[in-house]
């Protein structure tokens, strides 16, 4: 038997890559070593600045123009948006029932945020690619989610999470609107400019984005190892928030292809409904929560996090099951929706 069969691989169906990897080891970083005192002071500026311009890259890279030529297609986005942010809420607020015998208050409050930010872009075309969906509608689907939860999330927040979401008032709204929407609207702004440049260097901005998310990461959760909240989080408390998750994204999934079904969507379009309609993004969840819950934002985004890998895992094997279904066809008509050339 030759070496290259003992090679031991992960499966091509689990998504465990380097990104990943590199969460869980920032969160065990700021568990051995939380930042402290000035350190503290200069990564939470830092962690602010970043934020701030994560969101200006993502007005700079989303463009209105293809955004609104996506409204062709209305009424799958009009599903995709009410399964984001009217299905995935009420479940959210469903889970209130799960406290205080399965989940503790501030891990309810990070599930329901959960459920309050947008669907996912890149794994949404993704999978849809995968499982021969219609790829241009899961592109423009993740793009209206994404530019309606910069407004919207906030909103929902403060209606549903109140006082569990840091004290939500006037002054944390001004934040929001400084930190996030108007970088956002300084990118779309700047897009005549320098969409070109983010267009040729996207594998750089990436790697920004990623750092950026990063960067919050540690300075979240540092502040709740030095505020010492993770003591709140036991062994039975931990697996009984994957149940609920779980159950939340079967729930989803299960809802988004069988109700999308019966609105009279075809297969194609079914396929985009359920992995946009069904997913989270952590890249625009994570800068929110650190606005939303202050030092409370790690446990905050535990539950996103978390819920980030399983949706990764369970919509890859389904996307590889769908594309071995006898009803694809072999090759895609002609007639397609055009694609955005500047989605992410």
């Amino acid at each position: 038997m030759s070496s290259r069969r003992r090679t031991l691989t992960l499966p091509s169906w689990l998504p465990v890559d380097a990104y990943i990897l590199a969460l869980v080891g920032t969160v065990v970083l700021a568990a051995l070593l939380p930042a402290r005192g000035t350190v503290a002071d200069v990564a939470g500026g830092a962690s602010t600045g970043a934020v701030a311009l994560l969101f200006l890259l993502y007005g700079a890279r989303l463009s209105t123009a293809e955004v609104l030529d996506g409204l062709k297609h209305w009424r799958l986005h009009l599903t995709v948006l009410a399964c984001t942010f009217l299905v995935f809420p009420l479940l959210g607020l469903a889970s209130g029932g799960l406290v205080p015998y399965v989940l503790t208050p501030e891990l309810q409050a990070g599930f329901l945020f959960l459920c309050l930010v947008p669907s996912t872009i890149q794994s949404s075309i993704t999978f849809t690619s995968i499982a021969r969906g219609n790829v241009p509608a899961a592109i423009c689907a993740g793009s209206f989610s994404s530019l309606t939860g910069i407004f919207l999330t906030p909103l929902l927040a403060a209606l549903l999470l109140g006082s569990a979401g840091g004290g939500f008032s006037a002054d944390s709204l001004l934040e929001i609107v400084l930190q996030l929407l108007v970088p956002f609207l300084a990118g779309q702004l700047l897009r005549r400019w320098v969409g070109g440049f983010l267009t040729r260097h996207r594998k750089v901005l990436a790697l920004v984005d990623r750092g950026s998310i990063l960067l919050v990461v540690h300075t979240a959760f540092s502040e709740g190892m030095v505020a010492g909240i993770w003591s709140q989080v036991t062994p039975a408390r931990l697996g009984a928030l994957l149940a609920a998750e779980a159950v939340l994204l079967a729930v989803m999934l299960a809802l988004t292809w069988h109700g999308a079904r019966r609105l009279g969507f075809g297969r194609e379009d079914r396929i985009a409904i359920q992995f946009a309609g069904s997913k989270k993004s952590l890249a625009a969840g994570l800068p929110m929560a650190s606005v939303l819950f202050g030092a409370q934002a790690s446990l905050a985004v535990l539950p996103l996090m978390l819920f980030h890998q399983m949706q990764l895992m369970v919509c890859a094997v389904i996307a590889k099951r769908r594309s071995r279904d006898p009803e694809a066809p072999e090759e895609r008509p002609q007639h397609r929706e055009p694609v955005p050339t500047a989605a992410r």
